[in-house]
């Protein structure tokens, strides 16, 4: 060490180093079996392996005792820890710490990204909030410019009627053409307050309308069953309840529509109110000899009514459809069951049908008024059924003749003018 120490001080190059000693040559196979697990040299990384006890010498055969020593070595090694870093295990390591990286970079690329979706929602819902803001003021603007315009157009039409007395000829033409034109302008005034905001009128028109369809159905279907199929007076109650509960149902979503812009006359909205009263009598009606009397005949009305309403219902959404495209009637327009001036076009068919149901309408009320001259006749429903019947009959029949009368003389009118 001294002699080196000052060789490398004089700067003199180290000598070589020595060479390796050269391996030891392999083990001798020992068929005996008692040296083979000791002369096995464990690979490199492994754990230091387990001495094996040593066998006691009882005479066993070697290949015996051989196979014993490995299990016990074999259970020895599975019993150890595994060692704390070994090559693989670091490698796997390394491999998952390299994952974890590129994944932590993809997330925070995709929350920049998200960052900037988020500015460029809050900037379109910022610009949304003035527009809708705008929109408002449009709106309420037009609302209100439509409402004077309306006042100034009703004060206008009471001058003029007064003015119409005391004007000349010429005048009076005058004034009459400013009349036209004034319910021209209130017609298109009221298409123009459709399109503003409003409670959802057309969306309740059209389940409205899915109502009546639906339930007019199942009214022929229950009326059928119980003329010809079931004769009994829980299912005629059930029929009458029915009954009750749809012009109930019918009487408070047309005071809802008529709010929202519907033209609905008055009759038929009292007329339905007749309806749920007539309903509610005959739900009333105890079982007896005068019931009997009359229920065949009210089921087969009822079943007829049924069909006229769902041709009404038919006929009339249709007609509808085609004056709302040529914009001669307003989208809130609903069916009805009767006869208005807008269905004289292609409608006329249903006049015969609607004439008939009105006829016999007058007959129920005729019978049940011969009813009550009957010896065993004690039951109150019967004169209260008769008068609601007499009165729909009355209703109907007539407001269908001036609706007819009034279309007769707009024709006559437009035929003299041409």
């Amino acid at each position: 060490m001294l002699s080196i120490y000052h060789r490398v001080a004089r700067g003199a190059p180290p000598p070589p180093p020595p060479p390796p000693p050269p391996p030891p040559p392999p083990p001798p196979r020992d068929r005996g079996g008692s040296g083979e697990a000791g002369s096995r040299q464990p690979p490199s990384g492994s754990p230091p392996p387990v001495p094996v006890p040593p066998l006691p010498a009882r005479g066993v055969p070697g290949r015996r005792r051989q196979r014993r020593a490995r299990c016990l070595a074999a259970s020895s090694l599975a019993a150890s820890p595994p060692p704390l870093l070994s090559l693989p295990a670091f490698s796997l390591r390394c491999l998952s710490a390299m994952a974890s990286g590129a994944s932590a970079a993809d997330c925070l690329r995709e929350w920049e990204e998200l960052q900037e979706g988020y500015q460029r929602i809050q900037d379109n819902h910022k610009l949304y909030k003035q527009k809708l803001e705008e929109l408002t003021k449009l709106q309420d603007g037009i609302s209100s410019s439509i409402a004077r315009q309306k006042k100034r157009l009703k004060e206008l039409s009471l001058s003029l009627k007064k003015c119409k007395a005391h004007a000349s000829p010429e005048q009076q033409e005058s004034i009459q053409e400013t009349q036209s034109l004034i319910k021209e302008r209130q017609n298109v005034f009221f298409e123009m307050e459709a399109y503003l905001p409003k409670k959802n009128g057309f969306a309740y028109k059209d389940e409205y309308e899915k109502f009546k369809l639906y339930l007019t159905i199942i009214l022929l279907i229950v009326s059928f069953s119980c003329r010809f199929l079931l004769n009994s007076r829980v299912t005629d109650a059930v029929f009458n309840f029915l009954l009750v509960w749809y012009y109930c149902t019918l009487t408070i979503r047309e005071s809802i529509l008529i709010n929202n812009g519907s033209k609905i006359k008055g009759w038929w909205v009292f007329h339905h109110y007749v309806s749920t009263f007539l309903s509610g009598v005959m739900l009333t009606w105890p079982d007896g000899l005068m019931y009997q009397m009359f229920r065949n005949q009210f089921l087969s009305f009822s079943m007829y009514q049924s069909f006229v309403q769902f041709l009404q219902y038919y006929y009339q959404s249709g007609c509808l459809y085609r004056l709302r495209a040529l914009g001669e009637r307003h989208n809130m327009d609903l069916t009805v069951e009767g006869f208005q001036s807008w269905m004289w076009r292609g409608l006329t068919f249903l006049l015969p049908f609607l004439f008939f149901g009105q006829f016999w309408q007058l007959y129920n009320a005729v019978t049940l008024f011969r009813m009550l001259q009957h010896p065993e006749c004690k039951e109150w429903q019967v004169l209260m059924c008769g008068l609601p019947f007499f009165i729909l009959f009355l209703g109907n029949f007539f407001t269908t003749l001036r609706v007819v009368h009034q279309k007769f003389q707009n024709q006559n009118k437009d035929t003299k003018r041409d």
